[in-house]
C-alpha cells in the first residue's frame, strides 16, 4: 500500500510540473522569464504565510546546518535553475519540443541513481529508460518540426536540456539524503514546512537574476490572464506539486522517482494539444505511450 501510495503522489506532483511548461510560455510572452520566477514565488509564500510561514521559520531556527544546506540545493536545482532554464529555453524553441525535451529527466536520475547512489540497474529498468528513449525519438520526429534549425532555436533546447538535468539532480538529492535518516532531521519535516522553506530559500535565490536589469514596471502591462497563469505557477506548480513529490519520495525508490518524471513531458504534450492548438502527430502519441510503458517497467524494480 506504501509503494502505490508513493507512485499515486509522484504521479500528481510530476503531472502538475508539467503544466509548467505552457504556463511558462503563456508567461514569456509578456514578461522576462527570469522574472517569473520571484513573483510567482513571492505569491505563493505570501498567500500561505498565515499557515506555515511562522511555523516554517521557527523550524528552520532548530535544523542543523547539513539540513539547511540540503535546502538550498533543492532550491538551487528544483526551482531556480530549473525554472531559469525552462523560461529562457521556451522562448526560444515550441512549446511541444521544450515538453518533449523535459522527457529525458527518466534517464538522466536513473542513470544518477545508479552513479551516485550506487543502486542497481535490472533488466526493467534498462527496458524502462530504452522506452522513454525510444518515445523521446518518435516525439521529435514531428513533421511540423521540420523548418530549419536556427542558432537560437538549438539553443533553446540545449537550455530545456539543461532544465532536465537540474530537476534530476533535484530528484537525487532528495532522494539521498531522505534515505539518510539516521544523521539528518530532512526525514521529520513535514513536506508543507520543507515546501515552504525551500520555497522561501528559491525566491532569495531567485531575486538577483529577477530583478537583475529588469523592471517591476512591466508588471503593470500584464492583464488576469498573465496574473492567473503567475498565481497558478505559485500555488500549484511550486506548493502543490512539491507536497505531492515530498511524500511521493518517501515512499518510491530512485528509479520508480525516475520514471514518474515521464508525466511531466507527457502532460506538457497534452496542454499544448488542448490549450495552445499546437499539432500533434502519430508518432507524438506513439512516443508519449512509449513514456507510459518506461514509467511502468522502471517502477517495476522497486
Amino acid at each position: 500500500m506504501k509503494n502505490i501510495s508513493g507512485k499515486i503522489y509522484l504521479m500528481l506532483g510530476f503531472s502538475l510540473a508539467g503544466t509548467s511548461v505552457v504556463t511558462g510560455s503563456i508567461l514569456t510572452e509578456k514578461l522576462n522569464g527570469r522574472l517569473v520566477t520571484p513573483i510567482s514565488l513571492g505569491i505563493m509564500l505570501l498567500c500561505l504565510f498565515p499557515f506555515y510561514g511562522i511555523r516554517s521559520i521557527r523550524l528552520a531556527g532548530g535544523l542543523k546546518k547539513r539540513d539547511l544546506a540540503v535546502f538550498t540545493l533543492q532550491a538551487g536545482f528544483g526551482i531556480v535553475l530549473f525554472r531559469l532554464f525552462l523560461l529562457t529555453g521556451v522562448g526560444l524553441t515550441s512549446t511541444v519540443e521544450a515538453g518533449i525535451l523535459t522527457g529525458t529527466t527518466p534517464a538522466i536520475t536513473s542513470i544518477l541513481a545508479f552513479l551516485v547512489l550506487k543502486e542497481t540497474c535490472n533488466s526493467w529498468t534498462v527496458l524502462g529508460i530504452a522506452c522513454s528513449v525510444l518515445g523521446i525519438v518518435l516525439i521529435q520526429k514531428n513533421p511540423q518540426n521540420s523548418a530549419a534549425f536556427s542558432m537560437s532555436h538549438a539553443v533553446g533546447n540545449l537550455l530545456i536540456l539543461c532544465a532536465a538535468a537540474s530537476e534530476s539532480t533535484f530528484n537525487i538529492i532528495s532522494r539521498k539524503y531522505r534515505e539518510e535518516g539516521n544523521d539528518t532531521e530532512l526525514f521529520s519535516v513535514p513536506p508543507m514546512i520543507q515546501m515552504y522553506l525551500v520555497s522561501l530559500i528559491a525566491f532569495f535565490l531567485s531575486l538577483i537574476p529577477g530583478f537583475y536589469k529588469q523592471s517591476v514596471l512591466s508588471l503593470s502591462t500584464i492583464g488576469w490572464r498573465e496574473w492567473l497563469a503567475l498565481s497558478w505557477y505559485g500555488l500549484v506548480v511550486t506548493a502543490l506539486a512539491f507536497i505531492f513529490f515530498f511524500q511521493g519520495v518517501k515512499r518510491s525508490g530512485a528509479y520508480t522517482t525516475a520514471a514518474f518524471s515521464g508525466m511531466i513531458p507527457l502532460t506538457s504534450m497534452l496542454l499544448s494539444l488542448f490549450f495552445l492548438n499546437e499539432p500533434i502527430g502519430l508518432n507524438q502519441w506513439a512516443g508519449g505511450g512509449f513514456i507510459i510503458f518506461g514509467m511502468l517497467f522502471i517502477g517495476r524494480q522497486s
